[in-house]
């Protein structure tokens, strides 16, 4: 298949302010946020999910991505997205962040792998119609913007019977953080009816309700394969401890892996995406 094209209709119009904080936010702790997770998260050898880098060989989640147009929705220095083009995967990686992006090449270069990068944002992509196989994130996109509008945008993307997968905060998680502490601990501190919307100084963070994400993937088109809430090894290690300890996550799901495909091909058994 040839690469993805860029869309020429989209038309120019004013980011949403939460669309504008979140890109502000993240050029200015780029640099930080590489320095402190690039060791967890610069293994080519082991791609892994989540806060705890559950590995994706356990998992299985994108399965084989030789041959496959793929599309790291938020990819940030696309240490995921060099994994999967060494895999043999056609890799577009996509964020919001300027910065992001100028460490993203620089990986690149480095490991000499094959990804396409694309400065954009996740509820406006810059690509046509039916363009991947494969959109997904972990802690990319699927945090940073509204929902009701990524979720839609990815089922556009997709080809009949893709896959769209990405791994967020859980509800849980969401609901148990305490704004004053900057800590999740074992009390609920916000509603769950109402705008699941966090917003601080440097950016915000969006959720939904286990059922609201379930009528919105409908919505779109998406039939729901699998829902994993991970949990990390008893012994296991992180650069995040600042997002939630590993006793916190070995009690309560801290991160949900959502594994949707778009409905033709193999999701509604008619043929092959």
């Amino acid at each position: 298949m040839a690469r993805p094209t860029m869309s020429s209709n989209l038309g120019a119009r004013r980011s949403p302010s939460h669309v504008r904080k979140n890109r502000g936010g993240w050029d200015r702790y780029s640099d930080e946020y590489q320095a402190k997770h690039g060791p967890q998260l610069n293994r080519w050898d082991r791609a892994g999910w989540g806060t705890w880098s559950v590995p994706e060989s356990r998992l299985h989640i994108l399965g084989d991505p030789e041959g496959l147009d793929v599309l790291e929705f938020g990819c940030g220095a696309a240490q995921w997205s060099i994994n999967l083009a060494r895999r043999g995967a056609r890799m577009v990686g996509m964020d919001l962040s300027g910065r992001q992006l100028e460490h993203a090449r620089a990986l690149i270069a480095r490991t000499r792998a094959s990804v396409s990068l694309v400065q954009a944002n996740a509820e406006r992509a810059p690509f046509a119609d039916a363009s991947f196989d494969v959109v997904f994130c972990d802690h990319g996109a699927m945090t940073f913007a509204d929902p009701g509008r990524s979720v839609p945008e990815a089922a556009r993307l997709l080809r009949p019977g893709g896959l769209f997968a990405f791994n967020i905060a859980s509800l849980f998680h969401f609901l148990c953080y305490n704004s004053e502490t900057e800590q999740v601990d074992d009390r609920l501190h916000v509603d769950a009816f109402g705008p699941l919307r966090a917003e601080e100084d440097d950016g915000v963070d969006f959720q939904l309700t286990y059922g609201e994400w379930i009528r919105l993937f409908r919505a779109n088109d998406l039939v729901i394969e699998d829902l994993l809430e991970l949990r990390p090894p008893e012994r296991a290690r992180s650069t995040y401890d600042e997002y939630v300890s590993i006793e916190w996550a070995r009690r309560w799901p801290a991160e949900n892996l959502w594994v949707t495909r778009k409905l033709g091909g193999d999701a509604d058994g008619s043929g092959s995406a």
